[in-house]
């Protein structure tokens, strides 16, 4: 038996006739969203926007070419500039850098020995010692602790302890010592060759010249190679550095150093025909290269 066909149900519209068709579109109603009529292509507000907006950004590429730009720097400007600073600023002079550089290098040697009646400890004498290693390595003079039977350095941070003496070189009256404590920031000189070096150099002395100091000095290089002979006449040192420094006792041992804070000698001796411990203008100094080899360094 044939079945009858089945239709589903359409939500077309029914079909008008032509001149429905082709009817004139209606005004949308309430319910059609703003946006795609606000939004359309052909909409003024769109091209009004449009246009401000590049009117924006015309305004603001002329502000920035327009804009003055800052001046270049020419090399006239930067030399007025340093002429101005070293003008109103107090740099340090050469000698405050170099004493401040070799300071905390610088320390304080003082040999003790026992009284007379062997109860008491007294000062045997004072003199000055630099490190050269970081490990409380210290040069000094022979003369100052030759003898003692204890050793005392301070340092500059004021830190107080006992040396003994490692090494000896008597013809250039040399001690190497041994500080059995040091600094935790212990700084070692720099030492510098002497080989490029001539009379009329600027030198820096530093010591305890009669236990007062560290005291700094300066002076030139007054000669080269020059020969010490000690007062008592038994022993002669070569090839020292002359230099006019005020040195004085107490100075014996300190470094003799560059403008750049840097050892080319260790303070031995003062020259004075007159047989009196005080400075007449003539001091000697070992080079460091001898100092130096006193400690079995080959510094340069």
């Amino acid at each position: 038996m044939r079945r009858p066909a089945l239709y589903s149900s359409s939500s077309s519209p029914p079909r008008g006739d032509a001149s429905e068709a082709q009817a004139p579109t209606e005004p949308a109603p309430p319910g059609t969203p703003v946006r795609a009529r606000f939004f359309s292509l052909t909409s003024p507000r769109l091209l009004w926007s449009a246009l401000a907006l590049l009117a924006l950004l015309l305004a603001l590429s002329l502000s920035l070419a327009l804009r003055p730009q800052p001046r270049k720097l020419t090399q006239a400007d930067i030399n007025a500039a340093v002429l101005k600073t070293l003008e109103t600023t107090q740099l340090p002079s050469a000698v405050a850098k170099a004493y401040e550089a070799i300071r905390p290098s610088v320390v304080r040697v003082t040999g003790y020995g026992k009284s007379k009646n062997g109860k008491e400890e007294v000062e045997y004498g004072v003199g000055t010692g630099v490190v050269i290693v970081d490990k409380g390595i210290i040069l000094t003079n022979l003369h100052v602790v030759q003898g003692a039977q204890t050793i005392k350095v301070v340092f500059s941070d004021g830190l107080e302890t006992t040396a003994h003496i490692s090494g000896a070189q008597p013809e250039n009256d040399l001690a190497v010592l041994q500080a059995h404590k040091i600094p935790d920031d212990m700084i070692a000189a720099t030492m510098r060759s002497t080989g490029d070096l001539a009379p009329g150099d600027h030198v820096l002395a530093v010591g305890y010249p009669f236990g007062i100091g560290p005291s700094a000095s300066a002076g030139v290089i007054s000669g080269l190679k020059r020969t010490f002979r000690s007062p008592e006449g038994k022993q002669d040192i070569n090839n020292l550095i002359q230099f006019d420094a005020a040195a004085n006792p107490g100075n014996s041992g300190g470094p003799l150093v560059t403008m750049d804070g840097e050892v080319v000698g260790i303070v031995t001796a003062i020259l004075n025909p007159n047989q009196q411990r005080s400075f007449v203008g003539i001091a000697f100094a070992v080079p460091i290269e001898n100092a130096a080899s006193a400690v079995g360094l080959t510094p340069f």
